[in-house]
């Protein structure tokens, strides 16, 4: 699932859109003390008061905010349990009744047969066993609201180039899904308020938990959605906090497998880098290995599958940018040395810093810089008079406080 698609489904979640239906929407209530359900609900999205619409379809493009790799992870399911054919077949696991039981209870098997339902009281039951999964052996920090919906999107094949009165659809495709939304609660604020009919001001005490939709925990949408095809051994699953997936809501409860982060990826590129090319490089050289990767990422950008660096890739990069002594021999051994792994593929995306700001910072003990990846060749570490110094090449007068900085020459 690229970031195209998952963009174009976070779009849809607004109210008075053809393009998206949300059938039912199930809340679960989880007290902190026990870890236990004190409360579930099940009702039509249409019946909600539109007020409250809006609120969920605020809260569920939050859930799919985010870069891939970083707060958003296409999850493989562990294959233990068979393919999706065992699945609609409802096949045994050869090695028993143990793996039958395990197999039943794999969330692949429980997202599909959801998916599937007809019946809505079949496709709560099934997320009352996700939610089951969620609270075996986990302690709860705060009162949590699980929130479950079922829907359909509806993509055109193309753009219609021209509307007229007679015009058949657009060719397309409606895929269902499910999605999740995980929200912890807060105890309101005490307030002072003035009550009009009485004329007095009042200390008013309210006890009923507000549940954050705008700062959702988690969440994670089935099936992933890629080049029009709904992909059921995959699922997007959504971290609270960037390059920090949740290992517990990943391995046992979705059984998947854990996903390389992009902070992951890009620490093994660098890593490949300085066995390669030694610990220092020129700013320069930077720029230009970033130059490289960002036009591989744009001459591959209609791609469906994001582009990735192999061994072959990383050495044309870094023989193009100037590298000394890159060899095809030294950079399979640094791939080995630190992926054990000659074939490893890196997504490129995670490992070019944004070019769109200033996203490298320069800390010294004096300041902190921040800069664009394609300004690093205007910036040199030198000796001045024994002395380390960090220089930036400008095009302008210097002016800090509304004074202009005095130009000093230096031998």
């Amino acid at each position: 699932m690229n970031a195209k698609d998952i963009a174009y489904i976070r779009r849809q979640f607004k109210l008075d859109n053809d393009r998206l239906r949300v059938f039912d929407i199930f809340h679960v209530y989880i007290m902190k003390e026990s870890s236990e359900i004190y409360h579930h609900e099940c009702q039509p999205f249409a019946l909600l008061e539109r007020d409250q619409q809006e609120l969920f379809m605020g809260n569920f493009k939050k859930v799919l905010s985010g870069r891939l790799d970083e707060k958003l992870f296409e999850l493989h399911f562990r294959t233990e349990t068979g393919t999706v054919t065992e699945l609609e077949a409802g096949a045994e696991h050869p090695a028993g009744n143990h793996s039958k039981n395990h197999s039943e209870n794999h969330s692949r098997r429980i997202l599909y047969q959801a998916l599937q339902a007809q019946d809505v009281e079949e496709w709560k039951e099934q997320m009352l066993r996700l939610v089951d999964k969620m609270l075996t052996d986990f302690q709860f920090a705060k009162d949590t609201v699980i929130t479950f919906i079922r829907g359909e999107v509806y993509k055109p094949a193309k753009k219609r180039e021209e509307v007229t009165e007679e015009y058949e659809q657009d060719e397309g495709y409606a895929a269902k899904f499910i999605l999740c939304s995980i929200n912890t609660t807060e105890q309101p604020p005490k307030t002072l308020v003035f009550d009009y009919i009485s004329r007095e001001f009042k200390y008013q005490v309210t006890v009923d938990p507000i549940i954050k939709l705008a700062k959702p925990q988690g969440g994670f949408l089935y099936p992933c959605v890629q080049d029009g095809y709904a992909d059921v051994n995959h699922v997007l699953y959504a971290a609270e906090k960037a390059n920090q997936p949740d290992l517990r809501m990943v391995e046992e409860v979705l059984d998947a497998e854990l996903p390389l982060t992009a902070q992951q990826d890009k620490e093994v590129f660098e890593e490949i880098v300085r066995e390669v090319a030694g610990e220092e490089l020129e700013p320069s050289t930077l720029a230009q290995v970033y130059e490289e990767i960002k036009q591989y990422i744009d001459e591959h950008e209609e791609e469906d599958e994001p582009p990735k660096l192999d061994v072959q890739d990383v050495e044309r990069v870094l023989v193009v940018s100037g590298v000394e002594d890159v060899t095809a021999e030294k950079v399979e051994r640094a791939f080995e040395l630190v992926t054990d792994d000659r074939n490893y593929e890196l997504k490129a995306a995670n490992v070019l810093p944004k070019f769109s700001s200033k996203s490298i910072k320069i800390e010294t003990q004096a300041a902190t810089i921040a800069i664009r990846p394609e300004d690093l060749k205007y910036i040199k570490q030198v000796n001045m008079r024994g002395k380390r110094c960090l220089v930036i090449e400008i095009d302008e007068d210097i002016v800090i406080e509304g004074f202009a900085i005095k130009t000093e020459d230096w031998e």
